[in-house]
């Protein structure tokens, strides 16, 4: 992991946080507790389905050319 993607690995979930703690307005105890659980593993799960079809998309990419692929892949949004 390069310097570069160290700092943006804390910034990246304080977003997460970020949303999450704005789309939790009004909630509080369990229920807040369950909400902001479940809006974090959301968030995580669409990164697990990133990664599955970026890795589908680089099928038949070796090596270097494999990695910049994904990298490229996996930082475009939507």
């Amino acid at each position: 992991m390069t310097a570069a993607h160290a700092e943006d690995a804390p910034n990246k979930q304080q977003n997460k946080m970020a949303q999450c703690n704005k789309e939790a307005e009004g909630k509080k105890g369990d229920e807040r507790k369950k909400f902001m659980s479940d809006c974090l593993k959301n968030k995580k799960k669409a990164q697990q389905e990133k990664m599955a079809s970026c890795n589908k998309e680089a099928e038949g990419k070796k090596g270097d050319e494999r990695k910049k692929f994904m990298s490229e892949c996996l930082k475009k949004d939507g």
